[in-house]
């Protein structure tokens, strides 16, 4: 494939000229914007067995059972799974040895005539690589950032074009897949924060490598997968949820960062009106972090995301670097209560100005959009292993002309102290614990979680030599089942299988 794609029409076309696609279109709640390309550019007949909008949820729960919500994953599901099976039920025996069937289909809310809602949508198709072949499936969630219904509608159809085109000529380059949903649009259009391969086409996906290059190619600010390595759509997770974060490398992850993590939540469940059952709580790390040797090195992002595994994490990958943009992008989910936590050499850095030059208002209204919905910061202390003394909310040292601004934050209590901390992890620094990794120090096995310690050994991670399971180091080897960290960190799967 060159450098240049085809636009939307000749998309269009080549799919209803490719002789072995046809298959059937539902699509619900922005008319039907993604068959009307292919029924105007011609040759329509060779692709199209049905197409169809079920608007009226009555209607729309005769044909595919109930759902609480007609704009979810679990709505899109069932029309795939409906629509898919008519297909191979009405079709298969009269054109199967020739035919690979498809069935494309979305739910989407556009924006309303009084632009109140959420404009967002799910889309996706099931389909067949080849004829007699087992299915395989792409399932994406779009946000539309048009202010005007029209030209959502027009974005969401380019969409679709763009999604039936990559999975029909793209699917042996999921890479070139992703990145051709936005040809012939923007990312001030469309935002695709979501999207899951599954089936025999993508048998070898590893669809958290897929999360990252939606962040990585700016289609989306974020991407989140459980610690079974399922996709998650934010939005789902985090909808009118509490919220707690820590950001870090997790390169490896350490007793620091879980202890970190537990001091945090349990100053977080004391707050009112927060149900610990509720919280939802995230292990966030950034691209600047991912990106901090130049290019991104995929083994080393997997080991990250397969050790905070280990421990039952739900990972986070942002862009947003600078504290206040994460801020915004949770409190566009929740109106509960949300929180950060961080070492205090996080806090130092946070009141340096060079950080928010891009902004007309500088530090002021960098803090401003930070703390705005009542967000919290929990510091977790920094020891001097020189002198032994302990950086804190209390002794922390900001420029003269920030002390104010400072003080006035820790006793309105935006930021507070983390008091319940195990002095025992305090000496342990992620970089010294990679190094000792790398030099096949066996002191670092201390630093981190067994589990943690197990899953580096045998997988060699991060430099490690591997080392057989009978020789590990006693602690290593004593338990490698997930840290006991609350339960509100374990988010379900959201992710389907094909039938």
């Amino acid at each position: 494939m060159g450098l240049e794609r085809p636009n939307t029409e000749r998309k269009a076309l080549d799919v209803n000229l490719d002789a072995r696609r046809y298959g059937s279109f539902a699509e619900i709640g922005a008319g039907q914007e993604v068959v009307r390309w292919f029924f105007r550019v011609g040759a329509a007949a060779g692709t199209i067995a049905k197409s169809m909008s079920a608007y009226d949820m009555s209607v729309s729960d005769a044909i595919y059972g109930q759902c609480e919500r007609y704009v979810c994953r679990k709505r899109l599901e069932d029309m795939l799974d409906h629509e898919h099976s008519l297909n191979l039920e009405r079709l298969r025996e009269s054109r199967g040895d020739t035919t690979a069937f498809f069935a494309f289909a979305d739910t989407v809310s556009a924006r309303n005539f009084h632009g109140t809602n959420d404009c967002h949508g799910w889309m996706g198709i099931r389909f067949q690589a080849h004829p007699r072949d087992q299915d395989s499936q792409i399932i994406i969630h779009v946000r539309m950032l048009d202010t005007e219904n029209a030209l959502q509608q027009e974005a969401l159809g380019i969409v679709g074009v763009n999604l039936l085109y990559g999975a029909f000529f793209l699917n042996h380059e999921p890479d070139q897949l992703i990145e051709s949903l936005l040809d012939n649009l923007s990312t001030r259009r469309i935002e695709i924060d979501m999207i899951e391969f599954s089936g025999i086409a993508f048998r070898h996906v590893d669809n958290r490598v897929m999360s990252l290059r939606l962040v990585q190619l700016g289609l989306s600010s974020a991407a989140m997968f459980s610690a079974d390595g399922e996709v998650l759509q934010p939005s789902e997770v985090l909808y009118k949820k509490p919220i707690l974060v820590e950001r870090g490398s997790f390169r490896p992850l350490t007793n620091v960062n879980v202890d970190m993590l537990q001091a945090a939540q349990q100053k977080f469940h004391l707050q009112e009106d927060i149900d610990p059952d509720e919280v939802v709580t995230l292990a966030e790390i950034t691209m600047r972090n991912l990106q901090a040797n130049g290019n991104i090195d995929l083994r080393d992002f997997l080991a990250r995301v397969d050790v905070l595994a280990a421990c039952g994490m739900t990972v986070l990958i942002s862009d947003y670097f600078e504290y206040y943009r994460l801020a915004a992008y949770l409190a566009r989910y929740t109106k509960k209560k949300i929180g950060i936590t961080m070492g205090a050499a996080s806090l130092i850095e946070l009141f340096d100005d060079k950080y928010y030059t891009k902004l007309d208002g500088g530090i002021l209204e960098s803090f401003g959009r930070l703390f705005k919905n009542d967000l919290k910061l929990y510091i977790y202390p920094l020891l001097d292993r020189t002198s032994g003394e302990l950086t804190t909310i209390d002794n922390l040292k900001v420029a003269s002309e920030l002390r104010t601004l400072y003080r006035y934050l820790v006793d309105k209590g935006c930021i507070e102290q983390l008091d319940t901390f195990d002095p025992a992890h305090l000496s342990t620094f992620s970089r010294e614990v990679l190094q000792q990794i790398q030099d096949n120090n066996p002191e670092w096995v201390q630093h981190v979680p067994p589990a943690v310690a197990e899953l580096i050994q045998q997988r060699g991670f991060f430099g490690c030599r591997r080392t057989p399971k009978a020789n590990l180091p006693k602690r290593a080897a004593i338990n490698s089942a997930p840290l006991p960290i609350d339960q509100g960190m374990l988010v379900p799967s959201h992710a389907g299988s094909i039938n």
